[in-house]
Order: C-alpha cells, then sequence, then structure tokens
C-alpha cells in the first residue's frame, strides 16, 4: 500500500505542476495586449480583402504532426491578403512593445514573403475590405526570401516633422530566414530607450539603435549638412591626375600595321610527314545495319576511325608551316603619361547646412490599429500562428514556451529520427555495395588485381564517406583491364621534332618532353591533333 500511496502522489504532483502551468500561461492571454491563437476558425474575425488580386484561398489547418490550429496558406502563385482589427490602437510611445508570431513553411520557401503589417488607423485612409499594398503601416516585420533577397525584415514608416512625408527606414543586414520547414517563432523588442532586438526562436539574431545611421538605411535623423545642389565644378577643373606627354612624337620606325604573328619560313616539314595520306578515314571493319532505312535515315556512312598509318608517322595531310611571333610587332602607339600639371585632385560640391535637418530623442512612431497580412508567394503550405502584441518580453518568452516550443522539439525530434532512418539506410546501401565488389574481385581476368580491389574495400568500410570514390577506382580498374585486353599492343608514335641528330638517351628524354608539352597544347587549344604537331 505504501507504494501505490507513493505513485499516486507523485501522479497528483505532475497533474498539479502541469494545471499551474496551464493558469500561468492563461494568465499570460490576459497581459497581452494582443493574441490570437487561429484555435478557433478566423471567419467573422479576420477580414480578407475582396481585391481581385488577391485570389489567394485562406484556411483553418492544422500544422503536420499537430493538433494545433492555424492560418494556412493554401495555393501556390498566389496573392493574399487579410486583416484584423485591434479592439483599441497599440501606442507605440514611452514603454516597451513585443511584436511575435510563428510560422511554419510546411513545403519550404523559394519565393515569397510570410511577414506580418501593423497597419495605422483607418483614418491613414484605408479600409479592411480593401486592404492590399497600398494600406499604411506602421511597422513590417517577418521572413521574406526570393533569389537574392533572404532576410527577416523589419521595416518602420516614419513621418519627417520638416516635410510631412512618410519615409520608409530598413533595417541593415538584418538576420535571415531559418533553410527548414520547421515552426519558427519571431519576435521583435521596441524599447523606450530606442534599442530594437530581433529574436528568432527565442536566440538574438540583432542588436540595433532607431537613431543609428549605422542601423536603419536611410538614417531617421537626416545629416547636419549635404553637398550643395547648386554647385557646379569649374570649367577649368581639371581632374585628371596624368595625361598623355603632349611633346611625345612617335619614332619613325614605329609600325603600327605590323602583324601579331607571321609564318616561320625556318619551320621544316618533318621527314615522313605523308601529305596524301587523310587524318581520318572510313572504319573499315563497319557494316550497315540491318535496320537502316536509307529512305528514312539518309544514306548511311561509315564512322570514322583515325588513319592507321598516320600512326607511325609525323603528320598526315597537307603540311602547312606553323605561325610564330612577329619580332617586328609594336602595336598601335600612343604617347607616355606625365605627371599633369594643371591637376586640382577629384572636385566635390561644398557642404552646406541641411535645410531638412531635425532632431529626434525617440522615434515618432504611428500607432497600431489592425495587423494585417499581405503577401505574394510561390509556395503553399505556409502557416501563421500565435501571433502576439505584450508589453513586457517576459509575457512573449512565457508564450514561446508553452505555444512553440512543444511544437518545435516534436518536429526536432522526428527530423532527426528520420535522418537517423535515412543514415541506416545508406549503411545497408554500402553493405550491398561492398559485398558486390568482393564478388567482383573474385572473377578471374581481375585476380592480378585482387589485392588491390581488397584493400580498396577494406579502406572504404572502415570510412563509408569514401564508398563513392572507391566504387569509381574499382570501375576504373576494370575498364583499364578491358582496353588494355582490347587495345593491347598499340603504343603513341613517336614524334619528330627537327632534322637533327641527337644520342639515343637524349632523344628520348626530349621524345617524352615535347609528348607532355603536345598533351598540354591540345588540352589548351582544343585544336586538331595532327595540327598541333604541325606547329611544332
Amino acid at each position: 500500500m505504501g507504494e501505490r500511496k507513493r505513485i499516486f502522489a507523485f501522479i497528483f504532483f505532475i497533474i498539479s505542476i502541469s494545471s499551474l502551468h496551464l493558469l500561468h500561461a492563461s494568465d499570460d492571454v490576459y497581459d497581452a495586449t494582443f493574441y490570437e491563437s487561429f484555435d478557433d476558425d478566423f471567419e467573422g474575425r479576420w477580414i480578407v480583402s475582396e481585391k481581385d488580386e488577391y485570389n489567394g484561398v485562406w484556411k483553418h489547418a492544422e500544422s503536420e504532426g499537430h493538433e494545433d490550429y492555424g492560418l494556412l496558406v493554401s495555393e501556390k502563385a498566389r496573392k493574399y491578403a487579410i486583416v484584423k482589427e485591434l479592439d483599441e490602437p497599440v501606442i507605440l510611445k514611452d514603454e516597451s512593445v513585443v511584436l511575435q508570431f510563428e510560422t511554419r513553411l510546411q513545403n519550404g520557401l523559394e519565393c515569397g514573403g510570410a511577414y506580418l503589417k501593423y497597419l495605422r488607423p483607418q483614418e491613414a485612409g484605408w479600409k479592411p475590405k480593401e486592404f492590399d499594398n497600398d494600406s499604411p503601416y506602421s511597422i513590417m516585420f517577418g521572413p521574406d526570401k526570393c533569389g537574392a533577397t533572404n532576410k527577416v525584415h523589419f521595416i518602420f514608416k516614419h513621418k519627417n516633422p520638416k516635410s510631412g512625408e512618410y519615409v520608409e527606414h530598413h533595417l541593415k543586414f538584418p538576420p535571415s530566414v531559418p533553410s527548414d520547414k520547421l515552426s519558427h517563432v519571431y519576435t521583435a523588442i521596441l524599447k523606450p530607450d530606442n534599442e530594437l532586438q530581433i529574436l528568432i526562436d527565442g536566440e538574438q539574431k540583432k542588436k540595433a539603435n532607431f537613431l543609428s545611421s549605422e542601423d536603419f538605411e536611410p538614417s531617421l535623423i537626416p545629416p547636419k549638412t549635404i553637398s550643395d545642389p547648386d554647385d557646379y565644378m569649374p570649367k577649368d577643373w581639371d581632374e585628371r591626375e596624368k595625361i598623355p606627354d603632349p611633346n611625345a612624337v612617335k619614332p619613325d620606325n614605329w609600325d603600327e600595321n605590323a602583324p601579331l604573328e607571321i609564318v616561320d619560313e625556318e619551320a621544316e616539314k618533318p621527314e615522313g610527314w605523308l601529305d596524301d595520306e587523310p587524318e581520318e578515314i572510313d572504319d573499315p571493319e563497319a557494316t550497315k545495319p540491318e535496320d537502316w532505312d536509307d529512305e528514312e535515315d539518309g544514306e548511311w556512312e561509315a564512322p570514322k576511325i583515325t588513319n592507321p598509318n598516320c600512326e607511325t608517322a609525323p603528320g598526315c595531310g597537307e603540311w602547312k608551316r606553323p605561325m610564330k611571333k612577329n619580332p617586328a610587332y609594336k602595336g598601335k602607339w600612343h604617347a607616355p603619361l606625365i605627371e599633369n600639371p594643371a591637376y586640382k585632385g577629384i572636385w566635390k560640391p561644398r557642404d552646406i547646412p541641411n535645410p531638412g535637418y531635425f532632431e529626434l530623442k525617440r522615434p515618432d512612431f504611428e500607432p497600431i490599429a489592425a495587423i494585417g497580412i499581405e503577401i505574394w508567394t510561390m509556395q503553399d503550405g505556409i502557416l501563421f500562428d500565435n501571433i502576439l502584441i505584450a508589453k513586457d518580453d517576459k509575457i512573449a518568452a512565457s508564450y514561446r514556451e508553452t505555444t512553440w516550443k512543444p511544437k518545435f522539439t516534436i518536429e526536432k525530434e522526428k527530423q532527426r529520427a528520420e535522418s537517423d532512418t535515412g543514415s541506416s539506410g545508406l549503411a545497408i546501401i554500402q553493405k550491398k555495395v561492398f559485398d558486390l565488389l568482393y564478388k567482383i574481385a573474385d572473377i578471374p581476368f581481375l585476380s592480378a588485381y585482387k589485392l588491390k580491389i581488397h584493400d580498396l574495400i577494406e579502406k572504404g568500410e572502415s570510412q563509408p564517406n569514401l564508398t563513392v570514390g572507391i566504387l569509381v577506382a574499382v570501375v576504373v580498374i576494370i575498364l583499364t583491364l578491358f582496353l588494355s585486353i582490347v587495345f593491347g599492343g598499340k603504343k603513341k608514335p613517336a614524334r619528330v621534332e627537327k632534322k637533327t641528330k641527337t644520342p639515343a638517351a637524349e632523344t628520348s628524354t626530349n621524345q617524352g618532353s615535347a609528348e607532355n608539352e603536345e598533351n598540354k597544347e591540345e588540352e589548351t587549344s582544343k585544336g586538331p591533333r595532327r595540327r598541333v604537331k604541325r606547329d611544332n
């Protein structure tokens, strides 16, 4: 009985802790300025834009693998717009404000946005059913990815106190969007000391100051001075540091028309060159396929092969003298450069006081009266959830702990399990490959290479990441042996360089060097093999 009481006591303790946890999360709901969990259908609470271009269908759907609902982007290549008016505007002055929401890119994100717009009051000139890209917002925050763009936006619109115009100020060097299909929570903390913090999954990724020109583009506070727009460079201002020497004269012997290369008249045709032999001939062993139809396939022609008579000769076909660099080539004549005596430096307009300059102790943010999602995306499966506005990051942290983290933990564990399954599957495949290689090594005609193949297999078994390389190495061994059997006995023809007599040992060395040079030239020029020989 004592043991049973202890078990019941433990269960009661767990239930009590869970109840307190839920009670704490429930209390946070009342502490939040705004919270949307999407546990209930959004229809009747959120307003879908009725503008024709926004034809994407929003759905109330479960997140994959969870019994948790969100707002789903259900179709590809569509524009979406939906808005939720707040009961009371959120004032972004004199105290901290935390903006937070979750997204899950269930099908990835190649090109599209997944950000929120925090809209100004309707007096600014917009209507919920006509919500679109031009609806005035105070802050735009969240992921955006397409092509070279990959960032978590933070943009705020601010009214210039001098001009009265609203200017977009973009966060410089924002964090990147996580490149997976897991749930992520994005948090922006606006503090009364002008500090901005961007968190992804509760981890700070960016800290900035609203008044700093290093953090926002354009800077919220304009520069004190600007270049005078009415100042122009004087006509006699010379920015050239160096000029052609006006006293220089082209030499009388300077021939601008001399070609870069000329024919090498000293070159001699190598002895044994076969002028009347073509480099390629029809393959005498080729036969016309039985199913060849001249009417449909055209007249059959035998494939070409290298003329065997050219194999032992220095070359075939018409011999031509190679080209060589023209020693008389000088190119276009230009006067040499000298220091410019009239040089005054690079001109720039003078600085004047900026008539648009103003000072601020902190941004004058417009109130947030509604939250809108207005995006264009090529992907479906984007799920928005747990949108929060709060006055304290502790509240936002509590929501991250109770709404986001449990889902993320489950998704991460599933991802890890799938990865482990994939790894074990790969190990099975590798074992099958090695078993096959052992059987291949036992083939009689590979007996001379059996030990070498076994060494490769043993190395692969100890280092599985080398499997592909080892497989390729074995294939190369087999192909090399096969080709040596089929084409065995053929040797590369000797190369005739010049009509000079040299000792046998020296001739052998020069021949090897010449063959290396030939290979380099062939790789570079991609020209006909015989022509390369001829040019040498």
